[in-house]
């Protein structure tokens, strides 16, 4: 009985306790209801997105605050895969598996994926009505006539290219000859124009400067020819010629056929690579080499590890792709070690005594079938798409290209405006890390130009950030060289071809061909800038033999596909 009394006893302590804490449970779930649900819903509704980039890349932070913002605001987050190695046969290893990154960049070689049948048709997941922005994007000027493929899908919209407004010109991003500052210093701000004057002011400037204060050699020229970089090697001879970049040919706009030519195996593009071969075997006072024995075997890390040193003078390249080197030296407070764009063009001697006006800028050209494209394996390719959508809008837009207003940027006046400290960032590794978000900004979709209030995307655009924030430095180097900006150095931009750029043409129906075209260059070009110069017309005329029939074959090709763009752009 009293075993039995005792029992009652606890279970009427356990039920009220129960009670007690049902009633307490209840109370507060229906307090923190809404809050939890949305969090629930939240939760369930977050997606992580596996990414691959075709360019090497760094890691953002786990506090990065933008995409944490992406995270709380459209439930995305992302895994990012950086290129480490070479990109065709990184490529290949990722097509030979059986699923594949969501967002799948492919940089250089974006036609690979989409020859492969990896990518989805994005033009039915957009519309005037579910994605105006995207809309307007690729169907402003009929823009979409030029990006769709052959069989008239859209795979990539492109990331960079599409012009808001105005275009504006303070620089040149692309393709250039590039020197050191200093070495224009020293020689009185005197900015050479021609192939001979920009090798003999390396050579004098050498032979006077050997080393830096730090005793380390100076190289003269560096060329860089790792993977699908090689074009520091190859292009430069179009350019030399008064031509923008249309990749391995030379478009003749003023023919009626607009007449289509591989240009590696002319007779003019001989001139070039003899010019490296004379510079390859020079040794300035007997110690000094004009161009280092390694400079072929460099990888893309090794180079700019090379540029960021300070010791490289000069090299042909494009200002994006050293980008990390200026970023690295700047940071050093190494300005003089900073580059100045140039657009060199052939001596007369070199081609019969005619004068080559130089046409380096082109009209502003869209990206074509580079950035970001949609894998088959993503199992949620209208959100990928729709987050697209909201990263067009101008508030994300901003956000991407300026970051937050009050930490990153004020306004006065309606004007967009940085302090040094906030503009110093933007080339700051470490910061950007934390505060930027370019690994999925860069492959996105994104507006250039100018926003309808007249300030630019591109905070480096905007008037008076570029001038204001130039260091003292290059606001004297430039006004030194009775320049206001390293643009003015140039021709204005000339109007660009109907067809475009001709390197976008897809080389997808000539493979073979064409990898064996690139493959003789690789392989023999480096070896005729290297050779005797006793050998040199033998080996040229080896190389030209050999690569004659791919050369035949693309040159055909091109033609073709020039004039199928021209239709299209005409009609």
């Amino acid at each position: 009985m009293k075993n039995r009394k005792v029992i009652l006893i606890v279970l009427a302590v356990l039920i009220v306790a129960a009670i007690g804490a049902g009633i307490y449970f209840l109370t507060q779930n229906k307090a923190e209801t809404p809050e939890k649900a949305e969090a629930s819903e939240k939760a369930e509704d977050l997606i992580t997105v596996t990414v691959f980039r075709g360019d090497p890349g760094d890691q953002p932070t786990d506090d990065n605050r933008i995409y944490k913002k992406i995270e709380n605001e459209l439930g995305i987050r992302f895994e990012f895969e950086f290129l480490a190695g070479d990109l065709d046969e990184t490529l290949s290893l990722k097509l030979a598996d059986d699923t594949y990154p969501d967002l799948f960049d492919g940089g250089n070689s974006a036609e690979t994926l989409e020859n492969a049948g990896v990518l989805i048709d994005l033009l039915p997941y957009i519309s005037e009505e579910k994605t105006p922005n995207l809309y307007k994007h690729i169907y402003t000027n009929d823009r979409i006539k030029q990006l769709l493929t052959d069989d008239g899908k859209l795979y990539i919209i492109p990331n960079y290219g599409i012009t808001y407004n105005d275009q504006i010109q303070n620089d040149c991003n692309g393709p250039a000859f590039f020197i050191q500052k200093q070495v224009i210093a020293w020689d009185n701000y005197k900015i050479p124009t021609t192939l001979n004057e920009y090798f003999d002011l390396i050579e004098r400037f050498i032979a006077a400067n050997p080393e830096t204060k730090d005793g380390i050699k100076y190289t003269g020229f560096a060329i860089l020819c790792d993977g699908w970089r090689h074009f520091c090697l190859i292009n430069p001879v179009q350019h030399l010629m008064g031509r923008p970049n249309d990749g391995e040919v030379i478009v003749d706009i003023t023919t009626p056929d607009y007449r289509t030519e591989t240009f590696i195996n002319q007779p003019y593009a001989k001139a070039y690579y003899a010019k490296l071969n004379e510079e390859f075997h020079k040794e300035i006072n007997g110690e000094y080499p004009m161009i280092n024995r390694d400079t072929f075997t460099m990888n893309y890390d090794q180079y700019i590890a090379a540029l960021s040193s300070g010791t490289v003078l000069g090299m042909f390249d494009q200002t994006w792709d050293f980008s990390p080197a200026t970023d690295s030296l700047v940071a050093s407070g190494m300005y003089e070690n900073t580059y100045l764009a140039i657009p060199l063009v052939y001596d007369p001697e070199y081609v019969d005594g005619k004068t080559v006006e130089e046409h380096y800028l082109n009209g502003i050209v869209m990206n074509k079938d580079r950035g970001f494209g949609i894998s088959v394996s993503c199992a949620y390719p209208e959100r990928l798409v729709q987050m697209m959508e909201t990263f067009l809008s101008d508030e994300w837009q901003k956000l991407f290209q300026w970051g937050e207003e009050g930490t990153d940027y004020t306004v006065k006046d309606g004007r967009m405006l940085m302090t040094e400290e906030q503009y110093k960032h933007l080339s700051e590794s470490e910061w950007k890390r934390a505060n930027k978000a370019d690994a999925i900004w860069s492959s996105c979709p994104k507006k250039q130009g100018t926003m309808d209030d007249g300030n630019a995307w591109d905070p480096g655009s905007q008037p008076e950030i570029y001038f204001d924030q130039m260091s003292d430095y290059d606001k004297a180097f430039l006004s030194a060289c009775g320049k206001r900006t390293p643009a003015e150095l140039f021709n204005p931009p000339i109007e660009l071809a109907p067809y475009g750029e001709a390197w976008q043409i897809d080389k997808g129906p000539i493979e073979v061909e064409y990898l064996d075209f690139n493959q003789i260059q690789d392989e023999q070009l480096p070896q005729i800038i290297m050779c005797d110069p006793s050998e040199l017309d033998e080996r040229w005329d080896a190389f030209t033999d050999e690569i004659s029939y791919s050369c035949q074959v693309y040159s055909e090709y091109m033609q073709k596909e020039v004039l199928k763009l021209v239709e299209q752009a005409t009609n």
